[in-house]
């Protein structure tokens, strides 16, 4: 029997669902004849008892044929994404997709927001004034097509079911599961028209997945998927145990971005995330036939000027300012109060607790508790002192951007304490971890 609490049942039982189940869930996140409710518990049924590969497969496909599937025919070089299971400070959608088009491949990237403790692309191109991160497809279709690279926010015509399914995710504690990354991640990437994809799966105490063990489970289900539905797909593991690059929040990000294009300052850890997962995109398009040759193009597009010039131009063109690279700030709004963090003693940063920095973020207004939540975009922390640095007492180790006193001193108190402190060099963790086929 087709009624949304008897499917819910089977899934809650434990049993696999079958197509045809699979399908009218499907359809009623998209035509709501599932409730709120009965997406949440539907959620938490397959968070709790998981789903097999074939299951995987169909819910994959169903949230995909649930909107526009776009193609590509008139483009003339290789389409491919990137996709991040997300984390702290991870701005690097940006920095990719600039990177890559300035090297010939199309970058049509459909993005996120927020998800629980973890930063949103979209949210962080709203941080800038008059931006429109939702675009008709076919103006979407005409920007990737003129400038190599578009970045918008899931539309009502593509994937639409994982659209709803995604916010119901975000509020019931339901993000965490393999299922339903995995198929959230691929509608969208299957329903882009991709010719290959890069993922990078966060691991660590900042990501979805904790361990290298649930992170590889998770990669290899990406990797099954993506390429058996003929879209060449790369998985790699990245570190996420502490802030990636020196900034975590909307707006701040935005600035990071701009001062990695430019060449102002590129963090060492996030630069090296940067270029690996280049390399990934450019390899498999067969844009370079090597890592070395990859890295050469990689260079060229920063030094040039290109990749910077590739993300100003978009920026524009989708209703942002002219001059972003040269005036970050002009079209940006800052936090009310700016406050230096001191290290508390002398020592070395030896840990972080990256998934509640995420979640102080949040509470400051730069992330969502609801659904409908408005967001402080000027909320968040640069000047990052990564794990491993070595500080004396009163040395500043981050700034704390809030909306008073009283919000900067919570959230300092909070920063302070998702940190640990040793005595000694502690042992620096790797940017990358493993690469997945």
């Amino acid at each position: 029997m087709l009624l949304p609490q008897e499917v819910i049942r089977v899934k809650r039982n434990g049993d696999a669902l079958t197509k045809e189940q699979i399908q009218y869930f499907v359809d009623g996140i998209t035509n709501g004849k599932f409730n709120d409710a009965q997406v949440g518990s539907m959620a938490m049924a397959i968070f709790q008892r998981g789903m097999n590969t074939d299951e995987i497969v169909h819910f994959t496909q169903a949230m995909m044929r649930s909107g526009t599937v776009l193609s590509w025919p008139e483009l003339d070089k290789p389409v491919v994404d990137k996709h991040s299971t997300g984390g702290v400070g991870d701005k690097v959608s940006f920095m990719l997709a600039a990177i890559v088009s300035s090297c010939g491949a199309y970058v049509p990237m459909i993005a996120g927001r927020g998800l629980g403790h973890t930063g949103g692309t979209v949210d962080k191109l709203e941080a800038i004034k008059g931006f429109n991160t939702q675009p008709s497809i076919p103006e979407f279709k005409t920007l990737v097509k003129e400038l190599g690279m578009a970045i918008i926010g899931q539309t009502s015509n593509l994937a639409p079911a994982d659209k709803r399914l995604y916010g119901i995710r975000d509020i019931t504690a339901t993000v965490e599961s393999i299922p339903l990354i995995t198929a959230s991640i691929l509608s969208k990437k299957l329903a882009s028209g991709l010719d290959a994809l890069t993922m990078d799966v966060k691991v660590g105490n900042g990501a979805m997945m904790h361990d290298l063990e649930s992170a590889t489970a998770l990669a290899q289900s990406i990797a099954n998927v993506a390429n058996g539905a003929g879209v060449k797909t790369q998985a790699i593991i990245t570190d996420m145990n502490q802030i990636l690059g020196d900034s975590a929040g909307n707006a701040l990000e935005i600035v990071e971005t701009v001062d990695y294009l430019t060449g102002k300052y590129r963090e060492p850890r996030l630069h090296k995330v940067v270029v690996r997962l280049a390399q990934s995109m450019l390899f498999n398009t067969g844009l370079a036939t090597n890592d070395e040759q990859a890295l050469t193009m990689i260079n060229q597009a920063l030094d040039s000027g290109r990749a910077a010039e590739k993300f100003s131009v978009m920026i524009a063109r989708m209703g942002g300012p002219n001059d972003l690279l040269e005036n970050p700030w002009q079209s940006m709004s800052k936090a009310n109060v700016v406050h230096d963090l001191i290290a508390p003693e002398s020592g070395f940063i030896a840990a972080m607790e990256t998934r509640k920095l995420g979640m102080t973020i949040v509470e400051m207004g730069g992330g969502r508790t609801g659904n409908e939540q408005a967001i402080d975009h000027s909320v968040g922390f640069d000047k990052v002192q990564p794990v491993g640095t070595k500080v004396d007492r009163g040395d500043v180790i981050a700034r704390i951007h809030g909306k008073d006193q009283q919000q900067v001193a919570l959230a300092s108190k909070q920063y302070l304490a998702a940190l640990e402190f040793s005595d000694s060099q502690q042992e620096f963790l790797p940017e990358v971890y493993r690469v997945i086929d």
